[in-house]
């Protein structure tokens, strides 16, 4: 397992090389995108309307930060359960998709497109949106605003960690994790 600082422009190369259990530290643009912004996106690829932001090498945080606070750039910031997203995610990640970062298990479909594609899975801890608040610099809601706190934002991050999860050739913690404790 190895650590890596990373800008979210090198994701689309460095990706296929990140592998199960490596931590990440990102700077640059995440996009903020949860069920019913996933659901409109995908709408909108099928219609061949514009999309929120262009998907090709792009990272998705599924969260839905809670309102800032005066002086804040942002309120909490935890993740979304993923696997809300899987009924969307192999098509994003058809159209270039690079990076998911939530938490949870992911469906054996997000698990194929991310190896078509070269794509990764990436978990913030749970319960510590506050701490991952402190590392959103900025934040613009670009799409689907009337979806509130769901609406699709466009975050610039500074020192954003996550842990990969799953990678593009099959690694996964999470059946790794649960097959070492049946061995237990």
């Amino acid at each position: 397992m190895a650590h890596y600082d990373l800008h979210t422009n090198d994701l689309k190369a460095i990706a296929p090389k990140l592998r199960a259990g490596d931590t990440v530290t990102l700077t640059g643009t995440l996009y903020t995108a949860r069920d019913a912004a996933h659901k409109r996106i995908v709408a909108a690829m099928e219609q061949g309307e514009p999309l929120p932001f262009p998907l090709d090498g792009a990272a998705i945080y599924y969260a839905g930060p809670t309102p800032a606070k005066p002086g804040q750039v942002i309120g909490s910031v935890g993740p979304t359960t993923s696997g809300r997203m899987d009924p969307y995610s192999p098509a994003l990640l058809d159209a270039g998709l690079t990076c998911m970062i939530g938490k949870g298990v992911r469906s054996p479909a997000v698990a194929d497109a991310m190896a078509r594609n070269g794509g990764v899975y990436m978990v913030a801890i749970g319960g510590a949106g506050a701490v991952k608040a402190a590392s959103i610099q900025d934040l613009e809601v670009i799409a689907y605003d009337d979806l509130g706190c769901e609406s699709v934002k466009r975050l610039t991050v500074e020192g954003f960690t996550a842990i990969v999860s799953m990678d593009c050739t099959g690694g996964n913690l999470y059946e790794e994790g649960i097959a070492q404790y049946r061995a237990v």
